[in-house]
């Protein structure tokens, strides 16, 4: 994934000035009267009066939002009717500060709008907003209509109908089911004022003062608190994202487990971080679930143990270096082989031509020493300048660190950016014919994505072979809530390429020397149930280890409330034969939200 820092900031940015540009251009009759809220919203995604001009809406205000782009007020009728699929709510779109206070009773006349998040590229649905204003006062002080409480009974088990096929798969023109569906539940609510009660915190406070709750406590729960994304038609219906009318300062600063006591209230809105959002008027009391950062245990004389680390795009004037060594010192206890993936060139984001990590390297190096671990060696090789995607102009790359206390590197010439390496048989056994070097780095399936770490190690007289990977990014993929059901996730041919490409190395290493020890691991950025998994794991060249631990343990990712893998330690038919290994997905930041890394580290131990 690309960090999520980044590409919040970057959609923040065009947000603000696409708004106009994100709207469902329709073509319908000019004007229409005497409608009420439930009319407006209608029984379909998309409202059946969109492009046209309304007058005299009634309702009463819920809700203000005088902050960002999209300032306006949400309205809702006090008298509804008895469709369940009709929403009583909406937003009103004024673009400056509203003049209106919570309790007014008003009309409103304006056109309504099918107002996209982040635009129609990305798949997302529509909101239905009452745009270019004028509101007329009728009476203040009114009672605000009580919210609807959403709760596990209330949300269907079902996540989403399939989308219509003559519609390109599109779920807007159909009608609502909100008693089946859960996305269709959330969509009958769209801007009315709606309550959770109790809720578990699934995914931490992030820098934006946003989390995910849960409203279904036995869904999919994970032994720490959260909720596992176990496969594509288990989309966890429960989860909610929580936002806040007030101030940010006082928004809860909460980690997975953690509960959100008491109610907390609001309109439900939709937004393109996360689709259906409770934008909380009143927020709940935080109560701490106590969550501490994993440390796993320390390798034995005889294992090796390899590690694979996200360190999240570290530069040298990154502040997270003596964190990160303490990390990889206390909580995974030194490993002998540690690949680090998003290590960026000696000036980061600065796109001058520079490619070299040494000093990005060398000051982890030294954090390490600093935090009473190892005097860690390294080898990597320096990518074609802005050529293998990330940040534009950091360069990264994955880097092999070793303890050459404990285990050595085999170093023979020929490895470097655009060679590809290959492997030989020398007395019956297996070789590279660059150590370290680059898998296959000029194919097509690399473009603009980073190229596979090879290297050869020796622990105790064993050769162990060790690929280090990062596949391409979700980036692109259309989100769990998109119009489009089930989301397609264009990413996925160009890993799915990658994949193979790993695989059939690992196999070429196999092919020469059947019981040879192969490791492939990294952030391969999809899931352990996904079919780039199944690709990487061939016809049983490798295997994902992390498929070992208990179900509720397989997660080294949290996003939109779905934990989920995206770091992967594979491991050849030698390692996993006699089972004598030991997997931990060692859990210090994905469940945080004082993360030092969006990423958790894995490690594996075994005797070669």
């Amino acid at each position: 994934m690309p960090s999520r820092s980044s590409a919040r900031l970057a959609a923040l940015t065009v947000a603000a000035v696409c708004s106009a540009a994100s709207t469902v251009a329709l073509t319908s009759p000019a004007q229409a009267d005497g409608l009420r809220i439930h009319d407006v919203q209608g029984t379909t995604r998309t409202s059946p009066y969109a492009g046209q001009k309304v007058t005299d809406v009634p309702g009463i205000v819920t809700a203000t939002r005088t902050y960002g782009s999209s300032r306006g007020f949400w309205l809702q009728d006090p008298t509804p009717d008895d469709n369940p699929a009709t929403s009583e709510g909406v937003f009103v779109f004024t673009s400056s500060t509203p003049k209106v206070a919570v309790g007014d009773s008003v009309t409103v006349t304006g056109t309504v709008s099918e107002y996209v998040p982040g635009g129609a590229s990305t798949g997302n649905q529509s909101l239905t907003e009452i745009t270019k204003p004028t509101v007329t006062t009728v009476s203040t002080g009114n009672a605000v209509p009580a919210p609807v409480v959403i709760d596990a009974k209330s949300v269907p088990a079902a996540y989403t109908p399939a989308g219509d096929t003559a519609a390109s798969g599109s779920v807007n023109a159909l009608t609502l089911e909100p008693k089946k569906y859960a996305l269709d539940y959330y969509e009958s609510l769209e801007g009315m004022n709606v309550q959770v009660a109790d809720t578990r915190v699934v995914t931490a406070t992030d820098p934006y003062s946003e989390l995910w709750v849960t409203v279904k406590p036995h869904e999919n729960r994970t032994r720490r608190g959260g909720s596992l994304y176990a496969s594509y038609d288990d989309q966890n219906t429960g989860r909610l994202q929580i936002q806040s009318l007030g101030a940010t300062a006082d928004f809860p600063v909460a980690n997975v487990g953690d509960t959100l006591t008491g109610t907390t209230t609001g309109p439900m809105d939709y937004n393109q971080y996360g689709g259906y959002t409770l934008v909380a008027s009143s927020l709940g009391m935080l109560k701490s679930g106590g969550l501490q950062r994993e440390t796993t245990q320390k390798q034995s004389r005889g294992e090796l143990a390899v590690a694979t680390y996200n360190v999240e795009n570290l530069d040298p004037s990154d502040a997270t270096f003596d964190a990160h060594a303490a990390a990889i010192v206390n909580n995974l206890q030194s490993p002998d082989i540690v690949s680090l993936e998003e290590i960026q060139d000696n000036n980061g984001a600065t796109d001058d031509g520079t490619v070299a990590a040494d000093v990005t390297v060398n000051k982890l190096i030294d954090a390490i020493v600093a935090a009473g671990g190892p005097k860690y060696d390294w080898r990597s090789i320096d990518p074609v300048n802005d050529q293998d995607g990330g940040e534009p102009g950091g360069n990264i790359r994955q880097v092999f660190l070793f303890n050459p206390e404990r285990v050595s590197f085999v170093d023979r010439a020929g490895g470097d950016s655009t060679t590809a390496v290959g492997v030989t048989k020398v007395h019956g056994k297996a070789q590279l014919t660059a150590s370290p070097g680059r898998v296959d780095p000029s194919n097509s399936a690399w473009t603009s994505s980073r190229k596979p770490l090879a290297g050869e190690f020796v622990f105790r007289g064993k050769t162990v072979f060790v690929i280090a990977n990062h596949l391409n990014s979700k980036g692109g993929d259309q989100g769990l809530t998109a119009q489009y059901q089930p989301p397609t996730r264009s990413s996925e041919v160009q890993r799915h390429a990658q994949a193979a490409l790993v695989n059939a190395f690992a196999k070429s290493i196999l092919d020469v020397q059947k019981n040879a020890n192969v490791i492939a691991l990294g952030d391969m950025n999809d899931f352990d149930f996904s079919d780039t998994t199944k690709i990487l794991q061939g016809d049983g060249e490798l295997w994902s280890a992390i498929q070992s631990l208990p179900r509720s343990e397989r997660y080294t990712y949290d996003y939109q409330g779905n934990q989920q893998v995206l770091d992967q330690i594979l491991i050849s038919p030698a390692i996993r034969r006699g089972c004598d290994f030991e997997y931990d997905s060692v859990h210090i930041n994905s469940e945080f939200h004082d993360q030092i890394s969006d990423h958790d580290p894995q490690v594996l131990r075994f005797r070669p």
